[in-house]
């Protein structure tokens, strides 16, 4: 079980730059030093770093950072369709890391106390992200 989770770590995590072997370190889930719970840091890892969706959710959890919004602010302050800022915020209400006030039409969002005590582990995975995006950037691309 824990070779099969090892391997499954690796090819999640890995950068496609780092599958093409390229001269950049491989961003894993490993690499986050933050202290939290294993299952913590995969949840935060793969629904901030490695799906499609993370660039669109990290906007999210920063905004909400500074105050709550519903989805309709969400989606006139990320220039984005509702339907898709629904989607992100049904995506991280459903792994706890957001709550909402008022569950009818307009409900308030705000991160979750789960989400708030792992903050500096967001923070880290965020800066490695963006140490990657300009490494990608000055390296030409893919």
């Amino acid at each position: 079980m824990q070779a099969h989770l090892q391997v499954w770590e690796n090819l999640i995590c890995a950068s496609p730059l780092a599958l093409l072997g390229k001269n950049m370190q491989t961003l894993t889930l490993k690499s986050i030093e933050a202290t939290s719970h294993t299952e913590t840091k995969f949840l935060f890892w793969y629904l901030f770093a490695s799906t499609r969706g993370g660039p669109v959710r990290i906007k999210i959890a920063k905004l909400l950072r500074k105050q709550p919004y519903n989805i309709h602010q969400l989606s006139k302050e990320l220039s984005m369709d509702y339907k898709g800022i629904k989607h992100h915020m049904d995506v991280l209400e459903k792994n706890n890391l957001v709550a909402k006030i008022n569950v009818t039409y307009g409900a308030t969002y705000f991160l979750s106390p789960l989400f708030e005590e792992n903050q500096s582990m967001f923070d880290e995975i965020t800066a490695k992200l963006s140490s990657k995006n300009s490494e990608r950037n000055n390296f030409g691309g893919y």
